[in-house]
């Protein structure tokens, strides 16, 4: 039988406040009242001083409820950064202004903090609540723990019957309600269990809160820590819970949101902290992707405030086009904290913040570190003595690559007072060393000292930090010399190569999720004058000038795909420096015409860093299919250190890599981006057998060992696997339709088959060697996959339906993974623009057509126009206009741009809208015009005017019912954002 919950929380308490716990359990506190009653308490006791012995008068604690009420879990994560770590509030007491202390982050488990445990709380439905709803939006909360009388960590919980997931959503639907409110609006933490399975995530608006960013906990040697109970002795004890409060929160001013640090960050920070305290450096390895510049950034700024005798802290990296990308990573989490971060714009600058007596955080390069201890310094002046006396801690990202032990030997006989901290994914090893030269070192563990923590790729997959990979080896079989690169030097290997790229990485490369959703693609090449050679190729094929030609089912989905770039570093000392400049500046000039950005070659870095944010898409700018690219071809820029979740693939026609350079180069593909982004993409084009045996050495290596979760099944056994999966899934259930007759417990065995049918469906498309042709050859076709999707949406909810849903006891749900979501299934909408280039070519045709070929063009036209009726009849209905139009008549639209005219019909669409909605409610049809052309997410521009030109006189003298003002000013508003979202926005696209 199935614990209760009650059962459950009650035991979550008695560990809580166990022994020599400083939580106490307040069961008296219940309803707000009772929390601000006990949070006024506290706070009068904890500044008697400043009050003079005084209570706060029922005025006076107003101010402070007033001061509380905060607007966003953000805006109190800024608040509870406090000054010097003194978290404030203030009351005018007459003339004079109180400062109150709420909370001390200097006394962590003793001084004034006080820590109580409260459980069942009711939190009412808001008093404006007008839904009719008031008894079912009446919510109790399970256990939450406060900290000086104000919720800081709130904890929700459902039995084994349950997934902790219904705990999550349970929150998510909470905070939409706006239960997180008042005094409750300070929380900062959520954790969800249901006994077996407990996570953690940072508190934000309902709309924000994202499953795949909840995290688990994990000991220092990274092995899980489920089971609540031990979660609450690892992370809910004091000082633990508070730590994560006041130290190990993030708040990220660019994305306005908290950041709580995950276990192995935490681990990392710690264990760097008890090495300063003993003088040791060491090195932290991290894998590519699991997050290291938020934790360089806690190590480097804690450094700064752990250790007094620090002058500065330094963040050292080794890229001018990083710089800037670490850098803004570092003032966004800077912005709300006790740190100071500079960058450093040059030598000089460098130069004067290391002069400065101000201790801060410094963001520089390696290079400009080696130019100022080099050529910028005069010996034995004051500047030179002062500098080198400076007490140092040196954090040092991609540590396995960006001091080398020349570099470093140098920097520390000159900074001598100093500390040494590396962060790597890829450390170097016994197996993979530096180059021997002299006696210096040649391990990332002789050059730094100790590993002090480690997370390798297999621990991240495992934790679902980053994806696993799935790794396709494409180049020439059965060759005795795979390393001759006569087999690969021609256009015909080349072709083969933009094939799989540009036609089989449909999945690949995220076509199912419809424009302006795809994912983009690295191609990387042994040298510059190949990446060249690709370049030129790629613009002929695009433009219809090669053999190869681009598949409709690509056109279809994004009518100017491909659209790509390259980079590359232009030296202008090299032989071959003049041909590189002026490909390079074609290319410039290619990308202006893309995106009218324009840039010479004195303007690279620029370039660069544009082509980083663009491929990066982290600014909503760049979410616009017309400000994305496909492709980026590459020699060695990207591969290392370049974050961009929306890349998925890195297709590699050169030789295989070292290991550090393989494991960097493919956790570019890695990070977590959508639902349908389930692994990185790896494809490689030359000597198949090396390649795998290289990839198995690397994966090994930085796996510590372990090698299953790090790369995915390949085609030969994945394609088996799927017959199997089919073959169960139409022995239980022969055809869609007959899951309506089954039992439950027959529907709970078809949603277990579907499940594992449609992950391995999903992961075989993805593959370059399939093609929907072989779905005839299995037994199955698309649309029966659709049927059998559909039933198994209905069979999960009705088990769901079937379960208990009040914690009591009852059986215990089928083994069935009720979160799933489908990977395979996928409705693809055909682009607006390739419909109209349809028409066009019916109108004007490339070529004479007979009239059996005129109506087939006509036939294709309308079948593609029937699809998008489905998300835009509005549109579709004047595609079908016009091509009834042309259908009658054959000289109907001859010499027009059938886009124009259809522009123009959805112009004279909207004008009717807009102006039979003005005539109804006497509004400003300028400025409803407006808001019709300017209208974006939910959001009316100029909804201020609207209401100002609102004619309310005019609107009661034509109508019967005499509303009063502010509710014909209600009515207009809701009446437009209506006729905006479902009349207009389907017209204008926005």
């Amino acid at each position: 039988m199935a614990e209760l919950e009650s059962a459950i929380e009650s035991k979550l308490i008695e560990q809580l406040v166990y022994g020599e716990s400083q939580w106490t359990y307040r069961p008296d506190i219940k309803t707000e009242e009772d929390l601000w009653n006990n949070f006024r308490y506290i706070l009068e006791q904890n500044n008697k001083d400043r009050l003079d012995g005084e209570s706060l008068s029922d005025a006076e604690f107003e101010q402070v409820k007033n001061q509380l009420q905060f607007s966003s879990f953000y805006k109190a994560g800024e608040w509870l950064v406090g000054e010097n770590g003194k978290v404030q509030v203030h009351v005018q007491r007459d003339t004079k202004r109180i400062h109150l202390v709420v909370m001390n982050h200097e006394h962590i488990a003793g001084g004034s903090s006080v820590y109580e445990v409260i459980n069942q709380y009711s939190a009412l439905a808001s008093d404006d609540d007008v839904s009719g709803e008031d008894s079912s939006r009446n919510r109790r909360f399970d256990v939450t723990l406060l900290i000086n009388g104000l919720p800081m960590i709130h904890i929700e919980l459902k039995n084994k019957q349950h997934s902790y997931m219904e705990a999550f959503n349970q929150i998510k639907k909470y905070v939409g309600e706006g239960k997180f409110t008042g005094i409750f609006s300070a929380v900062q933490m959520f954790v969800v269990s249901n006994g077996v399975d407990t996570k953690y995530f940072s508190a934000a608006s309902d709309t924000e809160l994202n499953s795949k960013f909840i995290s688990g906990w994990l000991d220092k040697d990274n092995n899980p820590v489920t089971n609540y109970i031990d979660f609450a002795k690892c992370v809910l004890r004091i000082p633990e819970a508070h730590e994560m409060i006041a130290r190990y929160t993030v708040l990220d001013e660019k994305a306005k949101k908290l950041i709580l640090l995950r276990p192995y960050q935490i681990h990392a920070i710690e264990a760097i902290r008890a090495a300063s305290k003993h003088s040791m450096s060491g090195f932290v390895w991290h894998t590519t992707g699991s997050g290291k510049t938020l934790t360089s950034y806690k190590v480097t700024r804690n450094l700064l405030m752990d250790i007094p005798a620090l002058d500065k802290a330094i963040f050292l990296i080794d890229r001018k086009d990083l710089d800037t990308q670490t850098t803004m990573a570092f003032q966004a989490y800077a912005n709300n904290d006790l740190v100071d971060v500079d960058e450093t714009s040059n030598v000089g600058d460098l130069k004067k913040k290391l002069k400065s007596e101000d201790r801060q955080v410094i963001v520089t390069t390696i290079q400009k570190l080696q130019r100022l201890i080099t050529r910028r310094l005069e010996e034995d002046t004051a500047e030179y003595n002062k500098i080198r006396k400076l007490k140092i801690a040196f954090v040092v990202d991609e540590c396995h690559r960006a001091v080398t032990p020349g570099t470093k030997r140098e920097l520390e006989r000159f900074f001598g007072n100093s500390l040494w901290f590396g962060f790597t994914g890829t450390p170097r090893f016994a197996e993979n060393p530096y180059p021997q030269m002299g006696d210096l070192p040649r391990t990332t563990e002789e050059l730094y000292g100790a590993c002090l923590h480690k997370y390798t790729i297999q621990n991240a997959i495992h934790d679902g930090a980053v994806l696993g990979f799935q790794v396709e080896h494409d180049g020439p079989k059965n060759m005795l010399d795979e390393t001759d690169s006569s087999l690969y030097d021609n256009e015909k290997h080349m072709l083969k190569v933009l094939d799989i790229i540009l036609n089989k990485s449909y999945h690949k490369l995220g076509f199912q999720n419809g424009k302006g959703e795809t994912y983009e693609g690295i191609l990387t090449t042994s040298s510059i004058q190949q990446a060249q050679k690709y370049y030129d190729l790629l613009t002929r094929v695009k433009n219809g000038e090669a053999s190869l030609k681009i598949d409709e089912k690509i056109k279809q989905v994004l009518p100017d795909f491909p659209k790509f770039a390259i980079t590359y570093s232009v030296s202008e000392n090299e032989e071959s420096s003049q041909v590189n400049q002026k490909k390079m500046q074609n290319s410039l000039d290619d990308y202006y015409k893309m995106f009218g950005k324009q840039y010479d070659l004195s303007q690279i870095q620029l370039y660069n860093e544009n082509l980083n944010n663009r491929l990066a898409r982290k600014n909503p700018l760049y979410k616009r299919r017309s400000e994305q690219l496909d492709l980026v071809i590459v020699v060695d820029r990207l591969l290392t250190g370049f974050d961009a979740p929306c890349l998925s693939t890195i297709f590699i026609d050169r030789q295989p890599m070292g290991p550090h350079d393989l494991i960097q180069t493919f956790s570019r593909t890695n990070r977590i981006f959508d639902k349908n982004k389930a692994y990185g993409q790896i494809v490689t084009f030359q000597a198949p057998h090396l390649f795998k045996d290289s990839v198995d050495k690397a994966v090994k290596l930085y796996s510590a060992g372990g090698t299953n979760e790090t790369i995915l099944a390949e085609w030969e056994e994945v394609e088996p696997a799927f017959r199997r999966a089919l073959a169960a899934l139409k022995g239980l259930v022969p055809v869609p339709s007959d899951e309506s007759a089954m039992s439950l417990k027959e529907k709970e065995a078809f949603v277990k088959v579907f499940q594992n049918f449609d992950r391995l469906f999903a992961q075989l498309k993805s593959f370059s060697k399939y093609d929907d042709n072989l779905l005839e050859e299995y037994g199955i076709t698309q649309e029966e996959y659709d049927d059998y999707a559909g039933h198994y949406i209905n069979a999960l909810e009705e088990i769901k339906a079937n379960r208990p849903d009040d914690g009591k006891d009852g059986p215990d749900l089928p083994d069935i993974n009720q979160e799933y979501e489908l990977m395979a299934y996928s409705s693809t909408k055909i682009d607006y623009e390739y419909i109209i280039h349809l028409i066009q070519n019916i109108v004007t045709p490339d070529e004479d057509v007979d009239s059996q070929e005129r109506q087939r063009k006509i036939d294709e036209a309308k079948q593609y126009v029937e699809e998008l009726h489905k998300d835009n009849p509005k549109v579709a209905d004047i595609m079908f206009n016009i091509i009834d139009d042309i259908e009658n008549d054959d000289s109907k639209y001859k010499g027009q741009s059938i886009l124009n005219i259809v522009e123009n019909m959805k112009t004279t669409c909207v004008n009717k809208v807009v102006n039979d909605f003005c005539a109804v409610w006497h509004a400003s049809k300028e400025d409803v015009m407006y808001a019709a052309t300017h209208y974006r997410n939910g959001q009316i521009p100029n909804e201020s005017a609207i209401k100002a030109t609102g004619n309310y006189n005019q609107y009661i003298s034509v109508n019967e019912s005499k509303v009063p003002k502010f509710i014909y000013y209600k009515r207009l508003i809701e009446e437009l954002r209506k006729i905006l979202e479902e009349e207009i926005k389907p017209l204008t696209g926005r």
